[in-house]
């Protein structure tokens, strides 16, 4: 395994005629890694709520919180992170090897745009790894077995959840796949988990519309439902709570007050 790497393959096949939820969120940050179809699925969102775009900075903005937290305070030096999403600016690697270059990091999603540029942008520092794994959060085996790769499940690894446990519905059992993922990892390991939740209610209409004109569902889920995945964890503090009021001291979130959606970051026992 090299430094950075990700496996070779067959070029991946871009269907550019559905939106992809990793290119919509790409587009509410500004990003360029979308189509037209993803543009117009977004812009019906913020139609219905403007406030998705504060969540989708808000939620950036808790990802580089989680992570300083858990390199600066928790010593951590192995990162799971599934659900990836496109590369933008303040990814999961640079955070964390900013602060310790040796650490090591496993990208996961399913998108193929995201594994073209993965291979493109995704580089370590040379005292780390950095490595992306093309899977879907619901086949935990394959991410364990192909993550053991990079990172060394005998020492702790934090794994994220940021913004993905909503493409999960409550038939596939969100709870077992954490469950399967956190049985693998040691004592000492943490789990963060960010998400959009259903007491707004412009982001209820907007989840809605998506399950009508697009294959993206978004399954919303109260504060305290996506608390109850941290269940048997010991949540650091201050909890789950609002994007913006996690730990906001470290550093000052984007477009600061009340935002629709939580999040937590909590170490297995």
């Amino acid at each position: 395994m090299t430094d950075s790497s990700v496996s070779p393959g067959p070029k991946p096949v871009i269907d550019t005629s559905v939106p992809h939820s990793a290119r919509v969120w790409n587009y509410w940050l500004g990003g360029k890694d979308n189509y037209p179809v993803d543009r117009m699925a977004g812009d019906q969102v913020m139609a219905i709520a403007p406030e998705i775009i504060q969540l989708a900075r808000a939620d950036r903005a808790f990802l580089r919180q989680a992570v300083t937290y858990l390199v600066t305070e928790a010593g951590i030096r192995q990162f799971l992170d599934i659900g990836t999403g496109l590369p933008t600016a303040s990814n999961t690697h640079q955070v964390a090897q900013a602060i310790a270059p040796e650490c090591r990091i496993v990208y996961v999603d399913n998108d193929p745009l995201v594994l073209v540029h993965a291979r493109a942008l995704l580089t370590s520092t040379p005292e780390g790894a950095c490595d992306y794994l093309d899977a879907d959060i619901r086949d935990p085996d394959k991410i364990l077995t192909t993550a053991a790769k990079t990172l060394d499940f005998s020492k702790p690894i934090a794994v994220m959840m940021l913004g993905v446990l909503g493409q999960i519905p409550d038939s596939d059992d969100p709870r077992s796949i954490i469950g399967r993922v956190l049985g693998a990892v040691p004592s000492g390991s943490y789990l963060a988990i960010s998400d959009g939740v259903s007491t707004n209610q412009s982001l209820r209409q907007a989840a809605q519309r998506l399950r009508e004109t697009s294959r993206n569902w978004y399954h919303l889920r109260s504060p305290e439902q996506i608390e109850g995945f941290f269940d048997g964890l010991e949540l650091v503090e201050p909890g789950v709570v609002a994007l913006s009021h996690w730990r906001p001291e470290v550093t000052p979130f984007p477009d600061a007050g009340e935002v629709p959606g939580v999040g937590g970051v909590a170490r297995k026992p």
